[in-house]
């Protein structure tokens, strides 16, 4: 499935380049100088001001969420210490190559104006080329991108079910393996309220199917944020135990820069959001959601942590 949206991606940046430089007649072609031009002669790069771009990103983030489970999967690794850089370096790079410069592509050809008028930008640049079936193409290469979301999102939905039953975070019905290895009863309650969510979608897509994917945005960043944080306390905890940071197998570049700069940006979203009519919704349902469950931690689990260390103590000075 990925292969497939890979290699539409990758034609569609030589169609475009084609397009740009003169190698690919068409009706309204383009060269390197009018490019610039449909992008100059139409506001600049940020014809609604720079502000927009953190109006505007809470929805760009889903194409961006998933990176995250790179972590999830270091679990299951054979050789995590040489995969997982590889597979962060590969993420950072494929990210500017296929988003990147895809959009420079876009905003070269077709103007921001235009932008909502046409169905697809993809299709429209397949169509001037004169490829056939350009719509049909792109719907069917659309779906298998969607399966292919869905089955990562299932993946990591069902893994952090799973470990959260190991953790004590979750019924323990959810750590049971197959003979296989598949937690099945966690994949199976995770497909169903996928479906259920999926539904929503048809029958309230104005309100409960909105408000559900603006908490989706909101908790990835929140994800982000937390990462970038997790990594900042954890430098400061390596070194105040003695540790040598040259003995770690793959070192955050740029540390402290990128991972406040991270939290910081991922915070101006969340902010920004307050200001979209559409997205407020996810501020209103997702930060209670968030404090229930740090509620439900810190009077359930915590208390169960600090009962069981108590417990320890009591048995220590028991002689036990």
């Amino acid at each position: 499935f990925s292969s497939i949206k890979i290699v539409t991606i990758l034609l569609f940046i030589i169609i475009g380049a084609g397009i740009i430089f003169g190698f690919l007649d068409t009706h309204g072609a383009k060269n390197p100088v009018q490019s610039v031009s449909t992008i100059m002669n139409n506001g600049g790069l940020f014809p609604n001001g720079f502000s927009s771009v953190f109006f505007a990103m809470i929805g760009v983030v889903f194409s961006f969420q998933g990176t995250e489970l790179i972590g999830i999967a270091a679990g299951e690794s054979e050789n995590p210490h040489r995969e997982i850089p590889r597979a962060i370096k590969n993420t950072v790079w494929r990210t500017v190559f296929f988003y990147v410069i895809s959009m420079l592509i876009l905003v070269s050809l077709i103007s921001w104006q235009k932008a909502g008028s046409v169905d697809s930008p993809f299709v429209y640049v397949f169509d001037n080329v004169g490829i056939p079936y350009a719509a049909d193409v792109m719907n069917f290469v659309i779906l298998t991108a969607v399966l292919s979301v869905a089955n990562s999102g299932l993946y990591a939905s069902t893994r952090m079910l799973w470990a959260m039953s190991r953790e004590g975070f979750a019924g323990k019905s959810f750590s049971k393996l197959s003979q296989k290895g598949v937690p099945l009863r966690a994949l199976s309650v995770t497909f169903l309220v996928a479906c259920l969510s999926l539904l929503t979608s048809f029958i309230a897509a104005n309100t409960v199917f909105l408000i559900l994917v603006s908490i989706a945005g909101l908790a990835g960043i929140t994800v982000w944020m937390l990462t970038a944080l997790s990594q900042l306390n954890f430098r400061k905890a390596y070194i105040a135990e003695g540790n040598d940071i040259n003995q770690l197998n793959f070192r955050t570049p740029l540390y402290p820069i990128v991972p406040i700069t991270c939290f910081i940006l991922c915070l101006v979203v969340i902010v920004s959001m307050a200001f979209v009519d559409s997205l407020r919704a996810a501020l209103y349902c997702g930060i209670p959601f968030a404090i229930g469950c740090y509620a439900y931690y810190y009077l359930r689990i915590h208390k169960k942590i600090d009962k069981e260390k108590d417990t320890i103590i009591l048995k220590r000075s028991s002689g036990e």
